[in-house]
């Protein structure tokens, strides 16, 4: 551990800073865990954490996470206040940030066998809407959570932060071509069911249907899953607005049909 704080002109705060930028991530597969959650969650995946930069502060009332740290091989490294605050895109940070390798693995490896539950999102832009999927997969027991297409970077800061370490702790993918990635669930073993306001099928009467091993298909926040794309699911089911409520955002429509999937392989 380096005994005198860094400060933002220093050569490893600059190059760590870096990240967040997507190019900068991809081109050099490390990106920045923000927050003691994230870090205590990446130390446990072996060989995820490079190096952790942290305050004076934040060092003393995480002692336990500094000792994880060093026992994980990872260096811990003391900053100033204004160095961890340029690491961070917190209002507040909480003093602690984690450089980390990516975590993503290929679909194929994932398939190989398949989990009994996937999340699969194609075109998900909002980070905060990705990071609470694979959350809500994480807790739901699924094995895997696939972003196809155009979806936001899984190493966004803000989809690392919504995650809240569930992206160290439920494999993640990353698909090129979301119709793609359907088929190859598919030929796996799963059925994909698309997540469709129009679906033919009533989520409240599909019980029988949730029990089989399935990847759930996520469309767009704005404008939900093109037409070529859900016509490749299995079925397209539906969840009932019982009230006046126009639709239910994407992350929420998620929870509900992940954990019905879930209450249903557990009957």
């Amino acid at each position: 551990m380096t005994t005198v704080p860094l400060t933002t002109g220093n050569g490893r705060v600059k190059e760590a800073r870096k990240l967040s930028r997507r190019s900068a991530r991809s081109e050099r597969r490390l990106f920045l865990a923000d927050g003691p959650k994230a870090v205590e969650s990446a130390i446990v995946v072996p060989g995820c954490v490079v190096e952790v930069f942290a305050t004076p502060a934040a060092t003393e009332r995480h002692a336990a996470l500094s000792a994880a740290a060093t026992a994980a091989e990872a260096a811990w490294t003391l900053v100033d206040e204004r160095a961890l605050a340029s690491l961070s895109d917190a209002v507040n940070p909480a003093g602690v940030v984690a450089v980390c390798r990516f975590l993503d693995r290929p679909l194929e490896h994932l398939l190989d066998p398949a989990p009994r539950l996937v999340a699969l999102c194609a075109d998900v832009r909002d980070p905060g809407n990705a990071g609470t999927v694979i959350r809500t997969a994480d807790a739901a027991g699924a094995g895997a959570v696939v972003l196809a297409g155009s979806s936001v970077d899984a190493y966004n800061p803000k989809t690392v932060r919504a995650s809240v370490g569930s992206l160290f702790q439920v494999p993640v993918a990353v698909a090129a071509d979301p119709a793609d990635a359907v088929r190859r669930a598919q030929s796996a073993g799963l059925q994909v069911l698309a997540a469709d306001g129009a679906g033919e099928v009533d989520l409240f009467e599909a019980d029988d249907l949730l029990a089989a091993p399935t990847a759930w298909l996520f469309g767009n926040e704005a404008w939900g899953l093109p037409e070529e794309l859900a016509a490749l699911a299995d079925h397209r089911v539906r969840i009932p607005i019982l009230g006046r409520a126009e639709s239910l955002n994407l992350s929420t429509a998620a929870a509900l049909c992940l954990y019905a999937s879930a209450r249903a392989h557990r009957v």
